[in-house]
């Protein structure tokens, strides 16, 4: 099993429900309890509108480069999820350890807030730091404001290790994300009429075949890279609504879509051909009919992909770290990229727990996970030592 301090960090942290709806602060709080009682220099950067905060720690010099533990406090909703024992509660059955955040991600945060009295015993020469961050869960919104601070304050670490869960196995690239929420505005009225007004729904429907149309034409002579599971960028229709009756023309339609693309691929551009068909073609056409019919767009989230080279300094080192000379790609998005993109730090995801029971009901982590993590650790420490 993990050590204790793992375990009891573990169950203190899964025990606030730090729901991305909800503030994090209590858990900063007793987080930021502990640094102090131990000597250890942490900064907050709050967000005082949404009662959020994320911390910059360090542990060791503060005057030269050294490495960054990543993680998020925020989970996903447990809403409608049919789970056989309290999700905020740890509980332990055959090896694993049940509870919402588990796997993604308080499992690496215990490791890291864990094993603190085996980096204090340790003489440093290079320092440690946790970034621990909010919101991750709805487009790595408190990461940023973060990174931000940590460039403005003249952090320059050597690498960034972002604990979300890969079995432990460094990742070296994950996809990129814009998704939009696209509100479509027409002129409704008695179905005898259609011909006179502007159906929302329909024009909606063909800005989801537009989607739909980008998705086959990225899955069938879009770049692709063997290293991940889905070898291509996508695009899909998550979410639309629209129309209250047959014999109504609607006046309103709503639909949410996102592309995800590979990090060589121009995501911007991609997203931009859906919106200029809808722009250009379909909205013209509609307000000849109707000047109040139209299209909006809104961005709902969006991340940069990230594209490591194999044979980067950080990832020899994070193989290192994981005793192990493996790499991959991930189709899901992390808070990786934008170290890099905002802050030039080299950056891989490697941490405990699989991909697969993140978001799900009985949500766990295999304690020989966390065990494996805290070996990782253990070379993070001694390479900062020597």
């Amino acid at each position: 099993m993990p050590n204790p301090q793992t375990l009891d960090w573990l169950a203190r942290l899964i025990s606030f429900d730090t729901t991305s709806r909800n503030s994090n602060l209590p858990l900063i709080e007793a987080v930021e309890e502990f640094l102090t009682a131990e000597g250890i220099f942490f900064e907050r950067v709050e967000n005082t509108e949404e009662k959020k905060a994320s911390l910059i720690t360090t542990i060791g010099p503060r005057d030269v480069p050294g490495i960054v533990l990543s993680g998020h406090t925020d989970t996903v909703p447990v809403d409608g999820q049919d789970w056989t024992s309290d999700p905020f509660t740890v509980t332990e059955r055959d090896g694993k350890l049940f509870g919402r955040g588990t796997c993604d991600m308080k499992g690496f945060l215990a490791v890291c807030l864990g094993m603190v009295a085996e980096m204090k015993a340790r003489p440093l020469a290079k320092p440690i730091h946790f970034a621990i961050s909010y919101d991750e869960e709805i487009g790595c919104v408190g990461v940023r404001p973060l990174i931000a601070h940590m460039v403005e304050k003249g952090y320059k670490p050597e690498a960034c290790i972002v604990g979300e869960p890969t079995s432990m196995q460094v990742v070296i690239g994950h996809k990129g994300k814009r998704s939009f929420s696209t509100t479509v505005t027409g002129a409704g009225g008695h179905s005898s009429r259609a011909p006179e007004l502007v159906n929302a729904v329909e024009a909606g429907a063909r800005i989801a075949a537009r989607v739909a149309d980008l998705s086959d034409r990225l899955a069938e002579s879009g770049l692709k890279d063997g290293l991940y599971d889905i070898p291509h960028s996508t695009a899909h229709v998550g979410v639309f609504h629209g129309g209250t009756a047959l014999n109504i023309v609607p006046d309103l339609a709503q639909l949410d879509w996102e592309v995800r693309a590979l990090p060589e691929d121009d995501i911007d551009a991609l997203a931009g051909e859906v919106i200029a068909y809808a722009q250009e073609t379909l909205e013209p056409r509609m307000k000849e009919r109707s000047p109040k019919a139209g299209i909006t767009f809104k961005l709902k989230s969006a991340f940069p992909g990230l594209a490591t080279p194999a044979d980067a300094p950080v990832t020899v080192l994070a193989k290192h770290f994981a005793g192990r000379n493996d790499h991959a790609k991930v189709a899901y998005g992390t808070e990786a990229g934008l170290f890099v993109e905002m802050a030039d730090i080299p950056t891989v995801v490697c941490g405990p727990g699989s991909i697969v029971q993140a978001h799900q009901p009985d949500e766990y982590v295999e304690a020989s996970q966390l065990e494996a993590c805290e070996a990782f650790m253990r070379r993070v420490i001694a390479y900062c030592a020597a």
